[in-house]
């Protein structure tokens, strides 16, 4: 990774960014397709930046990618993880909403809604990109899950910076989100500046989880009695009977079933949820 967000000890561990060769991506994902692979995800720091070059000398970003990958015979589902909000392009959100392949969920690293913390953390975007940024892709994708990853209790912030995450929470709207506690990093920056109190950082985590079950609920809610297609992972660990399948936005059914589904795209009535899941 190459961003240095003063938290983060990855691109001191991991070294600078590196992007696999864009033949090699395809040829890879064509052979999974053949094995009779129907879904595939796409793993990186920050996938946006992805800047690969073919064999003719040809620079290829994350959108060109992703357009040649929808183009794969038989393939029917990419995702792809994690996405950086200043790397997202108008390109990506355009393949996207012109893709039936790509699933409708984003996953959007928010850390802290307050510009102030946004800045020390050298995340290079505002509060009010990102709510711009949030609006844009809802409006070009109306179906599409966004999920994010929440700090709480990094150096220096306060309950109005608190306030600042749960606005943008609300605005947002998130299918979900990945809420944790700062913690230092030894040989980060954050880990030399001056430390929240315990009592303070717990006090504001409690705060956002609300706010994130409140939004969560309410957007899952949003599809109950609709019939979606699952793609079918596995037996469901309490109950034998029932299957587990992941809906294309990346909400979690459990229905009746068996483990000869298991791999199959199967339409699913979503008959209740479940707060973050649905049975159906």
């Amino acid at each position: 990774c190459n961003n240095f967000c003063t938290y983060c000890i990855v691109p001191y561990t991991r070294g600078r960014e590196k992007s696999r060769a864009p033949e090699d991506i395809l040829q890879e994902i064509e052979t999974l397709v053949r094995d009779g692979v129907r879904e595939v995800t796409l793993l990186g720091q920050n996938v946006n930046s992805y800047k690969g070059e073919d064999a003719e000398g040809r620079r290829w970003d994350f959108s060109d990618l992703i357009y040649r990958i929808n183009a794969i015979d038989g393939l029917q589902r990419i995702r792809f993880m994690t996405s950086h909000p200043k790397d997202l392009s108008d390109e990506l959100i355009e393949v996207m909403k012109n893709s039936d392949k790509i699933c409708r969920h984003l996953h959007l690293p928010l850390q802290s809604g307050s510009t102030k913390i946004l800045k020390a953390m050298n995340r290079r975007y505002t509060k009010e990109q990102y709510l711009e940024l949030a609006a844009k892709i809802r409006r070009e994708i109306p179906d599409i899950s966004l999920t994010t990853d929440i700090m709480v209790g990094f150096p220096g912030e306060t309950a109005e910076d608190v306030e600042d995450t749960i606005d943008v929470i609300r605005k947002v709207g998130f299918d979900n989100a990945f809420t944790f506690i700062y913690s230092v990093r030894t040989g980060t920056p954050a880990a030399a500046m001056e430390q929240v109190p315990e009592e303070e950082v717990h006090a504001g985590f409690d705060r956002v989880l609300e706010a994130v079950q409140e939004t969560a609920r309410k957007q899952v809610a949003r599809l109950q009695g609709q019939t979606l297609t699952a793609l079918v992972e596995e037996v469901n660990e309490q109950d034998a009977s029932l299957v587990t399948g992941r809906l294309s936005n990346n909400t979690i059914v459990h229905f009746p079933g068996s483990a000869d589904l298991i791999g199959q795209i199967v339409p699913v009535k979503l008959e209740e949820c479940h707060g973050f899941y649905y049975t159906g």
